[in-house]
């Protein structure tokens, strides 16, 4: 048995690190889909489909438990899973199986408060807002998930997703950093300009960004805060696993990497952020 880690491509690797070290001994099966990232501008009924597919054959790898390690499979996708698909899924399978997403953890890293948790709607005047910026891709821009779970657990905070349109796929196929650094730093100041002045502090809605997190602190305020998703969301997985002993995440330390697209070595970016060459295998 293992864990399953999911994204349109390499992103989900911030995620992995993060899972890896925090449950060292557990056997991780990572799949990206290249042959269809990003998923970021596709329609959500597509991406739904995708997500149901990859999940699927994860499970069929011998994963108990997946993770989505994409921010727009998770805002678009994993609830109608979890709902439509997964009970059907499990019973076919014949044994216990789940798939999480990211976006829970990180709403409660934002808000400090658990996912249970529903603010009291209050009539006093706010005196300040806590600025949160989002940089995410468009699906994820455009499902709002960020702006209403938020508000429902704190109205002390203010919440201003920023569409970021083809930079996961400039980070997917290695562009030059300094192509990276423009777009970031226009997505920078598009967001300034929106909010009137810089966020108090801001996600990187999208696992491919983790990958250029230096650019991003270089094109923001000085200690802007950055709420990163991978420690959040390594530190919910573990939890869960504790709470669900029916899930088996393996033994013995297994590392495997598969994609949909052509197999082989990663492109340098990846592998410099994964700190060793990667190979994915071809399924």
């Amino acid at each position: 048995m293992a864990i399953g880690v999911f994204d349109s491509g390499i992103g989900g690797l911030s995620i992995h690190r993060e899972l890896t070290a925090r449950l060292p001994k557990a056997d991780f099966i990572y799949l990206a889909d290249q042959a269809m990232t990003p998923y970021g501008g596709r329609p959500g009924e597509e991406i739904v489909e995708l997500t149901r597919a990859g999940c699927a054959r994860l499970f069929a790898q011998g994963c108990d438990l997946v993770i989505l390690a994409c921010n727009t499979a998770a805002a678009v996708a994993l609830r109608r899973l979890q709902q439509t698909w997964l009970p059907d899924h499990r019973r076919a399978l014949g044994r216990p199986v789940n798939a999480l997403g990211i976006i829970v953890p990180t709403i409660e890293a934002a808000t400090g408060v658990p996912w249970e948790h529903e603010a009291e709607r209050r009539g006093d005047k706010i005196e300040r807002l806590d600025v949160l910026g989002i940089f995410c891709t468009p699906a994820t821009a455009a499902s709002r998930v960020y702006e209403i779970e938020i508000d429902k657990r704190s109205q002390d905070v203010a919440v201003f997703s920023e569409p970021c349109p083809g930079l996961a796929a400039a980070i997917e196929t290695d562009a030059p950093e300094a192509e990276l650094r423009r777009q970031i730093e226009a997505h920078v100041a598009a967001l300034t300009r929106r909010i009137g002045r810089p966020p108090d502090r801001a996600i990187l809605g999208c696992t491919h960004y983790e990958i250029t997190a230096a650019l991003f602190r270089q094109a923001l305020p000085p200690g802007t805060p950055l709420i990163h998703q991978p420690k959040a969301t390594a530190e919910a997985a573990a939890l869960y696993l504790q709470r669900h002993p029916e899930l088996n995440p393996g033994h013995g330390g297994g590392r495997r990497f598969l994609t949909t697209g052509p197999g082989g070595r990663q492109n340098g970016l990846a592998e410099r952020f994964w700190g060793e060459p990667l190979v994915f295998e071809p399924v």
